[in-house]
């Protein structure tokens, strides 16, 4: 079995302002959906919080104007929607919207080995498998073809290849991820995403094309597929398309804590005396808490004498536990803003900050429920107009986000 090695993105904010100044708005547009192409590489520095939206936007327009029309504008917008959708139906994200293709019991409720292992036989899956274990990210494009083959072709739960995918995801924002698992399964959407050989070719570059396999149909053939009025089974054929002796690549671990040796403190609540000294030491004083989602410095207005602490929360992660790679490359940009860094379950960070006289941190739906009523959450910074009314589609979103807006310097 082969083993690729990881390549990362900086993990710092400098390094993302640096993307920002490369960003050239004409190729993103012209070539965006290539996996060649002029991509910008932002999302994991956006979901983690070391630039915001607003920065984004502010950095390509220091270079030039654009209408708020422009495809660049359009990618910043989808961001926001999902957070909307997220915002209004909550936890509803993680179940079917509304009814797909196909009834829910016609799907497998775990992804198969030979897709996790990168051995299916169909180029353009396999090379989409490598890269996101070999990079962490993974183009758009092949993130939508990834999970168009999943779900109607090999009939797999979309939940089950979300999950799959956001654990391996340095970017892997959980609204974004499932949001758009869902919009391909059509189960967020009117109809299922669905791809061919020729869109690969289209897009691709030649190691990922993928003639004569189970995706080289038409779009007729794959949407009688898609919706199971086909009779040919499409997961025996992409079974029997397997070359045999396909070597694959290791799936890189998951882990619910942070790796030992990055000076990340762990709290065991059964320790009384360490809690009645650090209940001692916050008694009193303002904390703020930075979280892996806002990876920033502290508003100005803190007090000197405040805590910075960085904090992984437990309930988090045992939940949705991360490759060591992402562990790393988040507690570096954390231990730039603070070195005092706690691995903790909220039931014992209440415990710890009883005595506060205020705890602040950043509004974020992944970390919002344990939080809160604890922490005063300052709201994440928006780019675009709030939409009090919920959209369940991007098109709704956007008409009324960017009503009346012409230049998308207007945003700002």
């Amino acid at each position: 079995m082969i083993k690729l090695e990881r390549t990362t993105f900086l993990p710092s904010r400098t390094a993302a302002l640096e993307r920002i100044a490369r960003v050239r708005p004409s190729d993103y547009e012209r070539t965006r959906n290539h996996l060649e192409g002029a991509v910008t590489g932002l999302s994991p520095y956006v979901t983690h919080g070391l630039i915001t939206l607003r920065e984004v936007l502010e950095g390509v327009l220091a270079q030039e104007a654009l209408p708020v029309q422009h495809k660049l504008a359009f990618e910043l917008g989808w961001r926001e929607f999902f957070r909307h959708a997220w915002h209004h139906s909550g936890d509803q994200i993680f179940q079917s919207l509304h009814a797909g293709p196909q009834a829910e019991m016609a799907y497998d409720p775990v992804i198969p080995v030979d897709i996790r292992e990168g051995r299916t036989g169909v180029p353009v899956i396999d090379e989409a498998v490598r890269t996101l274990y070999a990079t962490g990210t993974l183009h758009n494009h092949a993130r939508m073809w990834l999970a168009s083959y999943v779900v109607h072709l090999r009939r797999v739960h979309w939940r089950a290849g979300a999950d799959w995918l956001v654990a391996h995801l340095f970017d892997g924002d959980l609204g974004s991820n499932h949001l758009s698992w869902q919009w391909v399964a059509g189960t967020g959407s009117h109809k299922p995403y669905l791809f061919n050989a020729e869109n690969v070719a289209r897009f691709a570059p030649a190691a990922w094309h993928s003639p004569g396999t189970v995706v080289d149909q038409s779009y007729e053939q794959l949407d009688q597929i898609a919706r199971g009025t086909r009779g040919a089974n499409a997961q025996v054929l992409a079974e029997r398309q397997k070359p045999p002796g396909l070597q694959g690549v290791i799936e890189p671990a998951l882990q619910a804590a942070p790796p030992t040796g990055l000076g990340i403190l762990t709290f065991k609540g059964d320790d009384s005396v360490a809690l009645a000294a650090d209940q001692e030491r916050f008694r009193g004083r303002e904390v703020w808490l930075i979280h892996p989602w806002a990876l920033r410095a502290p508003p100005p207005d803190l007090p000197a004498s405040a805590v910075v602490i960085g904090l992984y929360l437990r309930d988090h992660h045992a939940a949705w536990p991360w490759p060591e790679a992402r562990w790393r490359w988040v507690d570096t940009a954390m231990a730039a803003i603070t070195r005092e860094r706690w691995l903790v379950n909220a039931q014992d960070l209440r415990r710890l900050l009883a005595g506060a006289a205020r705890v602040r941190s950043v509004d974020d739906p992944h970390i919002t429920r344990w939080l809160y009523p604890l922490a005063q959450l300052d709201a994440a910074p928006a780019l675009f107009p709030q939409v009090d009314r919920p959209c369940g589609s991007f098109s709704q979103w956007w008409t009324r986000a960017t009503r009346g807006l012409v230049d998308a310097g207007a945003l700002l």
